[in-house]
């Protein structure tokens, strides 16, 4: 057999093998694996990206606001990589990338050709949403790779018949659990698809719900977790739906703002793609994930904190079935022109929107460029914005607020130091003293916003506190004395990170009493 394989391999000219569709649909994800690994030089470490490295020293089985995962992975680049901008980012462009891949096997899969199974994979590479997500690490850039592979196999098993592959799907729906919890509105999608279509008959079969317990399993450790600390995530989303963080949104802008992320370009493909899975002969056997879709889209537009971006980790599927219908309509006798066509607008459009989801330019010319283009990233928060949007402006000032930090620690005479702690309002505060803090000479600092609060304030008693990021009104309720000391505010960064730091005295409660009342899930 290995003989026979080999001689069907060396029986296709070379040529032909490299520009096949795989072949195509390879480089393009290097080409935007090439993209992620260039940016990433550029501007610093976002703030969650702080606060990923954070959870990454606290190793468990859950955090306040994500499962675990995310900080094993990061554990896994710092330990074998370093903490270089390159080597945080590396995994999430990689896995861009592979997304990339898995859009044109999709197209593959459900009909496509060399030209499908391209346009699917630019439609990826360009849309807006995943160059922001690839871009720097988080649980958001895994999240599109899990979903597609679910869809992947759930296409698969369409197509052979073989129930034994829902084994495949509980471990990948699983293990994406463990990443961020959205996996469970796509997989309540897939189950309503199951439903709808004649493909309820699986549910008589054993290996679905085989599989279903699969990736409960994989997701017990975090279930377990969350149950003993009563459910933090669920508090987490109560605060900020009762704070009003979130921009609200009309289900018409909720709308526009889906078509700015995909590209708008690309909005077609979309549309196409769901008019493949209800009304294409060829792809109506596939339907279950159109109704994935639109179960997924209605459950995140009418759920008190669904944000548009919740929606796009399912869009590669769509690319995909689009891209198939449109290369069938494509190839008609005096519509061939279309296909170059089509690709060049994609292409077109989409670098022109590179700049806007990802810091490939230098602030000063990414300001001007958005200026004369009169366009922004649709806003996601309420936060007051400063020069740049809040993606950008969040990787900026972080050192520079640590070295500020460390001026007023090492001005305290030898014997205060020690019993100092370094109190910070927000997590990216918190991570940025632990990440630069050590060159300086820093500790860590202590927090009590997000899983930070967990960490606790260790041994410190208040007696000497550095605040950072804290309101003088809200220290005034704990301190009798409190001393402005420092100023920190980079040109680009958030408004919110312009601020006075305090050195705080004379506590009217010990740090470990007071501790419980200041938590800040926000």
């Amino acid at each position: 057999m290995p003989q026979v394989i080999a001689e069907t391999t060396a029986a296709v000219p070379l040529q032909t093998r490299l520009t096949s569709g795989p072949a195509i649909v390879f480089y393009i994800a290097l080409a935007k694996l090439a993209l992620h690994l260039y940016a990433a030089r550029f501007y610093g470490y976002f703030g969650d990206e702080l606060y990923f490295m954070a959870c990454s020293r606290h190793l468990a089985w859950g955090y306040v606001d994500q499962p675990p995962l995310i900080a094993v992975i990061v554990r896994i680049e710092r330990l074998f990589f370093g903490d270089s901008l390159q080597s945080i980012r590396f995994f999430a462009g990689l896995a861009g990338a592979c997304t990339v891949l898995v859009a044109g096997w999709i197209a593959r899969q459900v009909g496509g050709k060399r030209f499908a199974q391209a346009l699917a994979a630019l439609a990826v590479l360009f849309a807006g949403i995943f160059l922001a997500m690839d871009h720097y690490i988080s649980m958001n850039a895994f999240e599109p790779l899990a979903w597609m592979g679910c869809a992947l196999i759930l296409i698969r098993i369409i197509k052979t018949g073989n129930q034994k592959l829902w084994l495949w799907f509980g471990l990948i729906a699983g293990i994406a659990l463990e990443n961020k919890y959205g996996i469970v509105f796509f997989a309540a999608g897939v189950v309503a698809g199951l439903l709808l279509t004649q493909h309820r008959s699986m549910f008589l079969k054993p290996w679905i719900w085989l599989g279903g317990i699969i990736a409960f399993l994989i997701f017990l450790p975090n279930l377990v977790w969350n149950i003993q600390h009563h459910f933090p995530f669920f508090e987490l989303l109560a605060n900020i739906r009762r704070d009003g963080r979130n921009l609200p949104l009309t289900h018409l802008q909720f709308l526009g703002q889906m078509a700015m992320h995909m590209l708008p370009a690309s909005v077609p493909l979309v549309l196409v793609g769901l008019w493949f899975f209800f009304a294409q002969p060829q792809g109506k056997q596939f339907r279950v994930l159109g109704w994935a879709f639109l179960v997924l889209l209605v459950a995140v537009m009418f759920s008190a904190n669904g944000r548009p971006y919740y929606v796009a980790p399912a869009y590669p599927m769509l690319f995909a079935a689009g891209a198939v219908a449109m290369e069938a309509w494509f190839s008609r006798r005096g519509l061939q022109w279309l296909k170059p066509a089509y690709v060049l607008v994609v292409v077109i459009v989409g670098a022109i929107g590179v700049p806007l989801a990802m810091p490939v330019l230098s602030p000063e010319s990414y300001i001007r460029y958005s200026e004369r283009l009169h366009l922004d990233p649709p806003r996601i928060e309420t936060d007051k914005l400063g020069p740049l949007p809040q993606f950008y402006a969040d990787m900026f000032g972080w050192e520079e607020m640590t070295a500020e930090v460390a001026r007023i620690y090492n001005s305290l005479s030898p014997d205060v130091r020690p019993k100092t702690a370094i109190f910070c309002g927000n997590y990216g505060q918190a991570g940025a003293i632990d990440r630069f803090g050590r060159k300086y000479g820093l500790p860590d600092a202590i927090s009590t916003h997000q899983s930070y609060f967990l960490w606790g304030p260790r041994d410190y008693t208040g007696e000497s506190v550095i605040a950072v990021g804290v309101r003088r009104h809200d220290l005034e309720r704990f301190f009798n004395s409190i001393e402005p000391v420092g100023e920190v505010g980079h040109p680009y960064a958030m408004p919110d990170e312009h601020f006075t730091i305090y050195y705080c005295r004379q506590p009217k409660t010990s740090l470990q009493q007071l501790w419980p009342e200041i938590k800040n899930w926000s």
